[in-house]
């Protein structure tokens, strides 16, 4: 945990607050849609004591899980300013590098999690969208055969968007945020107006009542009351943009009384007609508003979508950064924000998985039952590794965190195994994407160190190297980088180089990049370098896990040491490595599979924004 957190000028809190509201809760902001309804619509009377109870532990599910635990306290744990759950997982790591065995379990935990993720960011924009565009059957019955047809273009549009990025239309998402939330709270006030026995729900004991007297029915309810905070984990992962403040100050000030006095208002409708229950949101409007509400409603889901995709890049990025994933391309869409970026492969793999959620559940109803489990896991892990971050830091009110960490935990279990009586109506889904993933990232982690292992036996060592006299080498004119992964071995670059040119530069640098587990690396940290021998020299770059590694502009700092990095005079040397079946290192499949992703991996020189002239690639076998 650091002090990054630090106030930004009042001028801006304003406009961070503006902007919060705009990306960290449209996920949880579209929830009234669809959450509520669903508590009745697998058998559950909606008599006024299962309404209450439903608002009852609704109310107070929020206010453990979102206010106390996300915003009062995850917020805290943040990885120098950054949040979400792989910069936890990094920091929680950081602090357990001496245990090996709990470090291990702490990444292989985060990195389920970050898996997870994915499952949910599939069905965010489907489910949101859906539940959206339904209004049309409320507002008119007849066009109701045009509501897969309208959605699934909407997404299509939301999704061929991402290349133009989000910087373009950005200021305007916080603003429709602001109408949205306070559409919401009024809707809310009007249906409370009418019934305001309604307001009884607050109190928790009619939501503990109804457990012990109907412990299935409460068991299965919380299932659907766990999808009004599917957006929790957005608002500790989006922290790093707009700060903690803000976030928090967006949900106390708006946001949460929005949402609360909308499924009040939900539930008072319902008190007084129980046919409502098939769509309270809509039919809580007036006639004259319900079209202009689904175009309000349609644009709200958007912004949710859009939230939910830009985080799938930057969680993909990260995991790149980390090591879990193959280099990809990206691309910055804005000049300004480092955090606009657009992943071409990501977008079309979750357009394409989008279209198919869609075309396979065709309603929210159906979609909500594959909700759920892959959220609640990850907020289980999130939750698992703030204890471990809570020992580790030794900070006092250790055991008032433990105590608190605890209590949330187990109601999370408790939503965790109510999410999962939908595993065979759905749920199956995003559990399937989150076990696909996680293999894929583990199985990079596990195909890169067998590489490093299999370059250790193959390559000569940089101790054995140094002993070598260099002087009746001839020499050209230049300076030679030869970026490595491991420092104590020669790059196969150079060796090549000596074995057919027979010749070294002027000035050798092998180059070493690190990306440590902090989000950003200060400048003053960025370069470290040992001279090794005579004009040959181990230069060390770090980079946090959220930078642009930028090799070339990091390395200007060298000419004021004087060695000359002249473009003209300066190659870069990379390694491209061919994996070639062997011995059974991986297991076959998990071979093959590290060799495909490598093959889609980008270039070395492109990830590192090396200039394309003055690259060199030299081909190696690696046999796994």
């Amino acid at each position: 945990m650091s002090s990054h957190t630090q106030a930004k000028p009042k001028s801006n809190q304003s406009l961070l607050t503006l902007g919060a509201l705009g990306v960290v809760y449209g996920d949880i902001g579209t929830s009234p849609l669809y959450a509520f309804k669903m508590a009745f619509a697998h058998g559950m009377a909606p008599s006024p004591e299962n309404i209450l109870a439903t608002l009852s532990a609704l109310f107070w599910s929020i206010f453990l899980i979102i206010s106390v635990k996300y915003i009062l306290v995850v917020l805290r744990f943040d990885n120098d300013g950054e949040g979400g759950v792989l910069a936890l997982t990094a920091l929680a790591h950081r602090l357990t590098r001496e245990n090996t065995k709990l470090a291990s379990v702490v990444i292989g935990l985060g990195i389920f999690a970050a898996a997870l993720f994915y499952g949910d960011a599939v069905i965010t924009p489907a489910i949101t969208v859906l539940g959206a565009v339904e209004g049309l059957k409320v507002a008119t019955p007849h066009l109701e055969h045009w509501v897969v047809p309208i959605a699934l273009g909407i997404l299509i549009g939301v999704f061929m968007f991402q290349k133009a990025g989000t910087a373009k239309v950005g200021k305007f998402f916080g603003p429709i945020a602001v109408v949205w939330f306070l559409t919401l709270g009024g809707l809310g006030v009007r249906g409370i107006l009418q019934h305001p026995e309604v307001l009884a729900a607050l109190n928790p004991l009619l939501a503990l009542n109804f457990a012990w007297q109907h412990p299935g029915a409460a068991f299965v309810l919380m299932s659907a009351v766990f999808l009004t905070m599917t957006g929790g984990e957005a608002l500790y992962a989006d922290m790093g943009h707009f700060g903690v403040k803000p976030v928090r100050l967006a949900w106390f000030g708006l946001v949460w009384p929005a949402l609360i006095l909308n499924y009040f208002g939900q539930g008072a409708l319902v008190l007084g007609d129980p046919e409502a229950a098939v769509n309270p949101f809509y039919l809580l409007a007036p006639d004259w508003m319900l079209m202009p509400l689904v175009a309000l409603a349609t644009t709200a889901a958007v912004i949710a979508s859009q939230a939910t995709i830009t985080g799938a890049f930057s969680m993909t990025l990260q995991a790149s950064r980390l090591g879990y994933l193959p280099r990809l391309y990206v691309r910055h869409t804005s000049d300004t924000e480092r955090g606009q970026i657009f992943i071409p492969s990501v977008n079309a793999l979750m357009l394409v998985a989008v279209i198919v959620l869609v075309l396979q559940f065709k309603s929210s109803d159906a979609l909500a039952a594959a909700y759920g489990i892959a959220v609640s896991g990850t907020m289980i892990i999130t939750s698992i590794l703030m204890l471990v971050v809570t020992t580790h830091l030794g900070r006092r009110g250790k055991l008032l965190g433990w105590g608190l960490g605890l209590a949330v935990l187990s109601v999370e279990f408790i939503f965790f195994a109510s999410n999962l009586t939908k595993l065979f109506e759905g749920g199956l889904m995003p559990v399937a994407v989150g076990f696909a993933i996680f293999t894929l990232l583990m199985t990079w982690k596990h195909g890169n160190v067998a590489v490093a292992d299999a370059r250790r036996r193959i390559n000569i060592s940089m101790q054995d190297f140094l002993l070598n006299d260099f002087a009746e080498v001839p020499r050209v004119a230049g300076t030679a980088v030869y970026l490595t992964s491991d420092p104590s071995l020669v790059p196969s670059a150079l060796f090549h180089n000596l074995k057919h040119y027979k010749v070294m530069h002027e000035n050798t640098l092998f180059l070493h990049v690190l990306t440590e587990d902090t989000p950003v690396v200060r400048k003053r940290n960025r370069l470290h370098i040992e001279t090794l021998s005579p004009n040959v020299f181990l230069v060390t770059l770090r980079f946090g896990f959220r930078e642009e590694p930028n090799v070339v502009e990091a390395l200007r700092p060298l000419e004021s040491r004087g060695i000359p990095l002249n473009p003209m005079l300066t190659s870069y040397f990379v390694a491209r490595n061919t994996i070639v079946d062997g011995p059974g290192v991986l297991p076959r499949w998990q071979a093959g599979l590290f060799g495909w992703m490598y093959r889609q991996s980008e270039g070395v020189a492109g990830y590192f924004k090396l200039p394309a002239n003055n690259v060199v690639e030299l081909g190696t076998q690696v046999i796994l």
